[in-house]
């Protein structure tokens, strides 16, 4: 018997959790081995099992997908990552596919379109939704990846939007610090630089930036 790839889920809306694992329970290759709905609890996870292929969110609680695609990547640089999004943006997919990504897809594909971007990137094959611009995909092939001058988003440093996206979800500097495994004073220091970069001097503005830049949802 051929043995099963091992697969797990990251994303923080059970719904569509279970749709997916509705999905994939029906292939005989495919055995899913875990699951998580925050960033840092998909790390932990990822690292314990080591898993052949992730299907990841972009937008995930406490610690974003990028974050959690680089962390893997570093550690773990032969598991397969396609990340699963409703972000069509070239800065998104531009982020994507240079912090390690295997494959990006839409959230809205059909079924058949899922199942394509899963088989390519576990055969090692690079994926981009057909929904995605051919600006972005001749962009990204000819490694000319810099499609708009340096901005400001573009100086703040990933320790520094993992802090963004924690203070926009309300967490406080001790919490952010626990989360991170830093001090209060290096938490202290990141959003100060925060507010130098971006010239945003409250946590309101500071969240409503987050939440323009795709690393929280909008409140409901």
């Amino acid at each position: 018997m051929e043995q099963k790839q091992t697969l797990i889920i990251v994303e923080d809306h059970q719904l569509f959790r279970d749709g997916l694992k509705s999905m994939l329970n029906k292939r005989a290759d495919i055995q899913i081995v875990g699951e998580a709905e925050d960033g840092i609890e998909a790390v932990k996870l990822i690292r314990k099992l080591k898993p052949d292929m992730v299907l990841l969110d972009l937008s995930m609680p406490k610690m974003g997908g990028i974050s959690v695609l680089k962390d893997v990547k570093r550690e773990l640089p032969d598991t397969h990552i396609l990340l699963l999004t409703i972000h069509e943006s070239d800065q998104h997919v531009l982020e994507a596919f240079e912090a390690g990504a295997d494959g990006y897809c839409i959230k809205d594909s059909s079924r058949q379109e899922l199942m394509l971007a899963i088989d390519s990137v576990l055969q090692g094959k690079t994926y981009i939704s057909p929904g995605i611009s051919n600006q972005v995909m001749e962009g990204f092939l000819s490694s000319q990846k810099k499609l708009k001058k340096k901005s400001r988003w573009q100086s703040v440093t990933q320790r520094e939007r993992e802090v963004l996206k924690l203070v926009a979800e309300g967490c406080t500097n001790i919490e952010i610090g626990e989360l991170l495994h830093i001090s209060v004073k290096t938490v202290e220091k990141h959003r100060a630089n925060l507010i130098g970069k971006l010239d945003l001097h409250n946590v309101a503005q500071l969240t409503a930036y987050a939440i323009q830049k795709g690393l929280v949802e909008t409140p409901k």
